[in-house]
């Protein structure tokens, strides 16, 4: 493989990003550091980015920023304020935001529940952590008016992008439940990868590939094909390691 040629010049890279800023309306800091040192990363991560975000798949523009939101609330992402613009365009508005807010609250909160049903559920009357979460999420569903399919698809990826597994799969099952499309859930968890990290992605697909295989949801036939193929446990099982 060829190696790649950097930019030379302070033109060079003023085309660039000037190309890029065209294409998306904004630029970032790490737009300009990958145009000077890595172009060919530039335009790799660039076609990720448009594949994943921006794109159109199975959700809506409105769909796919409400769930960005829920994501980027739960992440501090301030400087990705251009979602709000995007929720605009696809007909949301400040009362998403506002109930982005809000999920991705709830979520921050559910390993309380969790607490509270280990260690002090001999003391209460019939307290269950799943429904005691459910029911305040519940609450601030029906307050904000969020479809409920949207809402479990968009705290999945907020509690992916923390590592809550068990709450991973109780709305990876809620979503099939709420009768969300397969392929809208893996949008939904795909999005979390920038803000919430690749590998954390990588889990929650292993936390869904558990549910089909346990039959703890009814997956399509691609899906169950995934699921049930084998060798899907990285280099420490290629090798012998695991």
């Amino acid at each position: 493989m060829p190696k790649e040629i950097s930019p030379r010049t302070a033109e060079d890279v003023a085309r660039l990003l000037k190309d890029l800023k065209t294409k998306r309306g904004y630029l970032l800091p790490h737009h300009g550091l990958m145009a000077v040192a890595a172009p060919d990363l530039l335009r790799a991560y660039d076609a990720t980015y448009t594949a994943l975000t921006l794109q159109d798949r199975d959700l809506t523009l409105y769909e796919k920023e409400v769930i960005w939101l829920i994501i980027l609330v739960s992440t501090g992402e301030a400087i990705a304020t251009h979602h709000i613009d995007r929720l605009r365009k696809g007909g949301g508005g400040e009362a998403d935001v506002a109930a982005a807010l809000a999920y991705a609250s709830w979520a921050d909160g559910a390993d309380r529940h969790s607490f509270v049903e280990r260690h002090w559920a001999p003391h209460l009357d019939g307290f269950e952590a799943i429904l005691s979460y459910r029911d305040g999420l519940n609450v601030l569903r029906e307050r904000h008016g969020t479809e409920n399919w949207i809402v479990e698809i968009g705290m999945a990826a907020a509690h992916q992008c923390h590592r809550r597994w068990f709450w991973v799969g109780e709305h990876i099952k809620g979503a099939y439940a709420a009768g969300a499309k397969e392929m809208a859930i893996a949008e939904g968890l795909a999005l979390a990868m920038f803000p919430g990290g690749v590998p954390n992605f990588v889990d929650a697909c292993d936390v869904w590939r558990e549910l089909i295989v346990a039959g703890d949801v009814e997956a399509s036939e691609p899906f169950r094909a995934w699921a049930d193929m084998i060798g899907q446990g990285g280099f420490d099982e290629a090798s012998g390691k695991s």
